[in-house]
């Protein structure tokens, strides 16, 4: 099964410049763990010690947050599009 992962540009150093790239998995978990395989170091930047997405982190699938669905639980289906979104603060 073949997914879509959208990357941040901050991230982008760790999938060699890549902006998208391909990776496997039935549930946003398994993704994440296929892209560690593929790109040593993502994980840690995407999950907590627990195996929890970081709260700074927002995963959309098919641009829906996966909070509002089943967080890193979520399924996954051949063709769907993972993005990446760096959680963005500042300003006055």
């Amino acid at each position: 099964m073949a997914l879509t992962v959208r990357i941040p540009t901050p991230l982008r150093t760790i999938t060699k410049g890549n902006a998208e790239v391909q990776a496997k998995g039935d549930t946003v978990a398994a993704v994440v763990e296929d892209l560690e395989r593929q790109f040593p170091g993502l994980r840690e930047r995407l999950v907590d010690e627990a195996g929890e997405i970081r709260r700074f982190i927002n995963i959309y699938v098919n641009e829906e947050d996966i909070r509002f669905l089943d967080n890193n639980k979520t399924a996954l289906k051949d063709g769907d599009q993972v993005s990446i979104v760096p959680a963005i603060a500042g300003g006055r």
